[in-house]
Order: C-alpha cells, then structure tokens, then sequence
C-alpha cells in the first residue's frame, strides 16, 4: 500500500466508477459484481462471535491485525447484494490503521456514491451496522499514547 493509497483516495475511485456507471441498475449490478470477488469464509469463521447484529440478512465479520499494525477485514453475507456492501466497505477500509479506520464517516461515504437514497431501509441499517463493527473493531486495537 503506497502513502496515497488512503481511504480518501479509495473512496474517490470509488466514486469516480459509481459516476461512470450512470443509473442505479448499472451500480446494483457492480454492487453484486463485487461482492463476487470476495472469498468466502470458512465453516469456522462463521461463528456467533463474527456475526454483525442488526443486519436482516446473515452477515459475518472477520478482523485481524497485520504486522505493520492495519487491519484486514474479511466477511460474507449469504445475500447477494450484501455481499457486494460488505465488498465495498471492505475495499475502503482494509489494510489501513486502526486510527484512520476509527475516523471513517460511512454515512458520508454512502452519501458520495449515491447508496443512501437507493437502498431499503433494511439494507441501510444493516450496512451501518456492519460499519460500527468495522469502527468498534479499529477503536478496540488502536494503540494507546
């Protein structure tokens, strides 16, 4: 990861293809399209302690700490269109600083790609959910001083 690939700069990008992509059906497809690329998580990982609570749909939730002290995500959903948020958020967030992470503003991001108004309030929630997880487990390993 180079210094200006920061979640800033992810969520630009992010941005800049959601533009490109025009109506809502062209970024409900990418949504899904990303969601795709994600490996799945193993029997094991799909425990009570990984689950996101407050998402409708079944939703787990990996954190682990690398070397350099970022954080990698992984997660699945056993709905497609979830799986595709969790891909997007995970895109933004993983192998960045706890302290960056813990900063992130969701909401916001939603706002810039246009999600917000275009999803159910079921999947709304539930994606706000898994992004206080995210940010619960970024302020949990954030290095004290």
């Amino acid at each position: 990861m180079t210094a200006s690939d920061t979640l800033q700069a992810r969520l630009a990008d992010l941005v800049e293809t959601f533009d490109l992509l025009g109506d809502w059906e062209e970024r409900y497809r990418h949504v899904i399209d990303l969601g795709r690329s994600l490996a799945p998580l193993s029997d094991a990982e799909r425990t009570e302690a990984n689950r996101v609570r407050g998402c409708a749909s079944q939703v787990w939730l990996v954190t682990e700490s690398s070397p350099d002290g970022s954080l990698v995500f992984r997660g699945d959903s056993d709905a497609h269109i979830v799986r595709g948020l969790i891909a997007l958020l995970l895109h933004l967030v993983s192998g960045l600083k706890p302290a960056e992470i813990a900063a992130f503003d969701a909401a916001a991001a939603l706002d810039r790609l246009g999600l917000s108004g275009n999803l159910s309030s079921q999947r709304t929630n539930g994606l706000a959910a898994m992004a206080e997880r995210i940010r619960r487990d970024a302020k949990a390993r954030l290095t004290p001083g």
